[in-house]
């Protein structure tokens, strides 16, 4: 197993600030040597983010936003992207000052954003001619999973490069499957937010039904959460709904 250099490329703003300390908390130490860059101006780096990436001791205040060709990018292992959607990564990878510029042949991309397979397929065959690997390796649990290192990871692309970076994967996620070829991890995550989506309708339809019917919403969450309905979007949606 490889115990890699590892450059985390993400957005630094509030929203997103402690979902990537998270990840980056389970990914620090153990002989993994992590560092982050972001990929807005350096004076649009948000405060918070600042703070929340210094408690778990990874410092972005030094990055160069938007240039990953120095030495960040040459002297990693692993660069993984997790990025809003397919034109942030395709930017952040092909573009001016990009992560293939600075990429060095056997470099492995694994991209853990959420976006159009084809977009994934497209960056990895353009990776390709550069000697670079790369995954698709979206994510599901949001925020609370990222914090604890539990997310589901859905990886596409060839099984070896997948079998080198599982133990990097696996200091993130609970959940870690090769789904199959490039893209296939976005396929994936596709049809998991159908579920997801559909879950969250009957759920909404479910409560809606019980109030007006006079029947308080938090027993009937009660009642019904250990039964065939229960689920983890149930779980994680109703409380939010309930407040």
């Amino acid at each position: 197993p490889m115990t890699p250099s590892v450059l985390f490329v993400c957005v630094h703003n509030a929203g997103r600030s402690q979902m990537a300390a998270g990840l980056l908390q389970h990914l620090a130490g153990d002989r993994i040597d992590v560092r982050s860059a972001g990929t807005q101006p350096a004076d649009q780096i948000n405060p918070a983010a600042v703070a929340a990436m210094a408690e778990v001791g990874i410092d972005i205040t030094a990055a160069t936003p938007k240039v990953l060709t120095g030495e960040a990018v040459e002297t990693s292992d692993v660069v993984i992207t997790m990025l809003p959607n397919s034109p942030h990564v395709r930017e952040a990878v092909l573009g001016p000052n990009g992560v293939l510029e600075g990429a060095r042949p056997g470099t492995i991309i694994v991209d853990m954003s959420s976006v159009a397979p084809a977009v994934s397929q497209e960056i990895s065959a353009l990776a390709a001619e550069k000697g670079v690997q790369m995954l698709d390796a979206p994510v599901s649990g949001g925020e609370p999973k990222a914090i604890d290192g539990t997310l589901a990871i859905m990886a596409g692309g060839d099984a070896e490069v997948f079998a080198r970076v599982r133990p990097v994967l696996e200091k993130m996620g609970s959940s870690v499957v090769h789904v199959g070829g490039i893209g296939a991890g976005n396929v994936t995550k596709l049809a998991n937010q159908i579920i997801v989506a559909l879950n969250i309708a009957a759920v909404s339809e479910a409560f809606v039904l019980a109030a007006k019917a006079g029947v308080a919403p938090d027993a009937v969450f009660a009642a019904i959460r250990g039964g065939l309905a229960g689920s983890t979007v149930m779980d994680a949606k109703v409380p939010m709904i309930l407040d």
